[in-house]
């Protein structure tokens, strides 16, 4: 008989906590001594858990950013590979412990671990866009809110604007500004019935946490989520899903 493996024991939390909080220590000396690192909205961040942080994913970096922010021991679920970074950056997901989110049973399992972590109380991060392509908002992929209403935690919303200039400035001898506004906690989501019923339910929730996100960035940056037309237009033009390799998916 095949013993049945509790989730919060197979997915424990917290994890790597030394490793985890040197990393997290390097990344506020990298963040301000690269750039004029700015954060906004700090009393908006929770003492505790469970809590699942979004943003928007504009750059490799992103999570250096999420990590630098509290003193949170911080899940992430994302991909395995920054396909836009350069190849020093890949130690990164995997020195960190990211759940690797693709397509098929390793995103089922990504998405069993977020939730376990959820239930303990833990700190999930994760970027609803599930890559880095575009520097302006683009739909979500569908885990998020799955994530939301499976485990019932409250989400904070992040918006991160200026790291993409981050090195073509140091290029050009300037200091980037690297601004992370930080949102109210919101939620949490509940979902109902099956089939379509559940999904149209899902996308709803999916468009309301990417607009939380859209509040916290500049109105150039909030793509199809824009209140500008054609600013929605072009933002479209960049937004369909480019990972054709199911091993590059991040999300």
């Amino acid at each position: 008989m095949t013993k049945l493996i509790n989730p919060t024991q197979q997915y424990p939390y917290p994890r790597r906590r030394v490793s985890r909080f040197l990393l997290s220590r390097l990344a506020r000396i990298v963040l301000h001594t690269l750039s004029d690192f700015r954060v906004i909205g700090r009393e908006n961040l929770p003492k505790s858990g469970p809590l699942l942080l979004v943003g928007n994913h504009f750059h490799y970096g992103d999570p250096v950013i999420a990590v630098a922010l509290a003193e949170w021991p911080m899940e992430f679920l994302g991909g395995f590979q920054f396909i836009d970074g350069p190849h020093w950056t890949h130690w990164i997901p995997s020195t960190w412990g990211f759940y690797k989110l693709r397509r098929g049973n390793a995103s089922k399992d990504a998405l069993r671990a977020g939730t376990a972590v959820l239930k303990q109380n833990g700190i999930l991060g994760i970027f609803p866009e599930g890559g880095s392509w575009a520097d302006v908002l683009r739909p979500p992929r569908p885990g998020t809110a799955y994530l939301a209403v499976r485990s019932g935690a409250p989400i904070l919303p992040i918006g991160i604007d200026g790291l993409t200039n981050l090195f073509p400035y140091l290029h050009q001898r300037k200091r980037a500004t690297v601004t992370v506004r930080i949102g109210k906690p919101f939620g949490p989501f509940t979902a109902e019935g099956r089939g379509r019923q559940r999904r149209e339910q899902l996308d709803a929730i999916s468009d309301e946490i990417m607009r939380h996100i859209a509040a916290l960035l500049p109105p150039e940056r909030r793509g199809v989520y824009s209140d500008d037309p054609k600013l929605r237009a072009e933002a479209e033009k960049v937004s369909a899903w480019p990972f054709d390799d199911p091993d590059k998916a991040e999300g």
